[in-house]
């Protein structure tokens, strides 16, 4: 699996899209993102591509696999996805995104229809779909790397929340994040070696119990990424966004598709088999070893890890091996980057924005 792109010094590889557009079929988001374009495009039928799809919708795969196949594909068929895609806006792409980033689960099964869409020869009829995805011009961004000038660090403006990002102490919160890491999996051992047994735990592969600072870039009228597309979402009604930017070019390493992951996990390996085990087996299907990066390893070399939209799609979701271990990218973002030196400084005020309900994109910014 190649990806075509370019080294520029400091930011790491700013990759393209992959030389073959299919390979966002191998990823569980991107095919989803996929289904959910077509999904869209096929209203106002309220039945979501077809009746049978519409069980899979309430978690069922009662139906038959040539049915489903049927029914997509005359779904699929009713479009011109490339003419379809190049007149689609940024914020309708986006909402497909988030759509697909809604479904991501590592606690439980995927979906019904994660599900019937990883049945072998189910996304044929999506190669359209997703070639046309990677050359819509809306969506130029989704494979580039950071871009500095546009970061914000999104909170929740309640509570205890709402204070801002804390641009210093990287190098302790990573050191806390190492020892709780261990003590989570020294506590995890006295857990059944029955990958099916009913234990849950620590289920992201991102430094997401760190505190280190992680933001995504921003849009012209919709605001940060992850307003948009967040992994299991906590239900903000109200949050803050702030702007920040590095200080200097970071030493950043880029996630651009899932050999990046793989290459990260394999350089620096930290075994996480007890405390993920169940959570993971649940997810895949694999109970073997799991491997996840070393942060404090990797912060020695690096000063930001960024995960594209495009390294998203391919990687996230995935048991991908390390050898004879496997890896799993869950509970990181679309081109979300956490920022593991203090190297980021404010660059503005905030800015607040309030959730105005389902569907997605529904957040509308305050007076300033």
């Amino acid at each position: 699996m190649r990806f075509g792109g370019r080294r520029l010094p400091g930011y790491g590889v700013i990759v393209g899209w992959p030389e073959e557009p299919d390979v966002l079929l191998t990823g569980p988001r991107g095919r989803r993102l996929c289904w959910e374009l077509v999904a869209e495009m096929a209203r106002p039928a309220q039945a979501r591509i077809g009746p049978a799809w519409g069980q899979t919708g309430v978690d069922s795969l009662d139906v038959g696999r040539a049915e489903l196949a049927v029914e997509l594909v005359a779904a699929a068929g009713q479009r011109d996805w490339p003419a379809a895609l190049a007149g689609m806006g940024e914020a309708a792409l986006v909402r497909a995104l988030a759509d697909s980033v809604a479904w991501a689960m590592y606690w439980q099964a995927p979906d019904g229809v994660d599900r019937a869409l990883a049945y072998p020869g189910m996304t044929e009829s999506l190669r359209p779909v997703a070639r046309a995805v990677t050359g819509a011009p809306a969506v130029n961004w989704w494979s580039s790397g950071i871009e500095p000038g546009t970061q914000q660090y999104v909170e929740a403006a309640a509570g205890r929340h709402g204070v801002g990002p804390v641009l210093s102490g990287a190098a302790d919160q990573i050191a806390a994040w190492q020892a709780a890491e261990a003590d989570d999996e020294h506590a995890a051992a006295g857990r059944p070696d029955d990958p099916a047994a009913s234990y849950s735990g620590h289920w992201w592969s991102a430094p997401a119990g760190s505190r280190l600072v992680s933001t995504t870039r921003a849009l012209p009228g919709l605001g940060a990424l992850q307003l948009t597309a967040m992994e299991d979402w906590p239900g903000w009604e109200k949050v803050k966004c702030w702007p920040v930017t590095p200080r200097r070019v970071p030493r950043t390493y880029e996630i651009a598709g899932p050999d990046d992951w793989v290459a990260l996990v394999g350089r620096y390996p930290l075994d996480v088999s007890k405390s993920r085990r169940h959570d993971w087996w649940r997810v895949t299907g694999w109970a073997g070893t799991w491997l996840m990066p070393d942060y404090a390893a990797v912060s020695a070399d690096y000063d930001a890890i960024h995960l594209s939209v495009g390294g998203y799609l391919t990687t996230a979701g995935n048991a991908l091996p390390v050898g004879d271990a496997r890896c799993l990218l869950a509970g990181w973002d679309p081109d979300e980057t956490y920022w593991l030196a203090d190297i980021l400084t404010p660059a503005g005020p905030p800015a607040r924005w309030t959730w105005e309900g389902w569907p997605n994109l529904c957040w509308r910014l305050e007076p300033a």
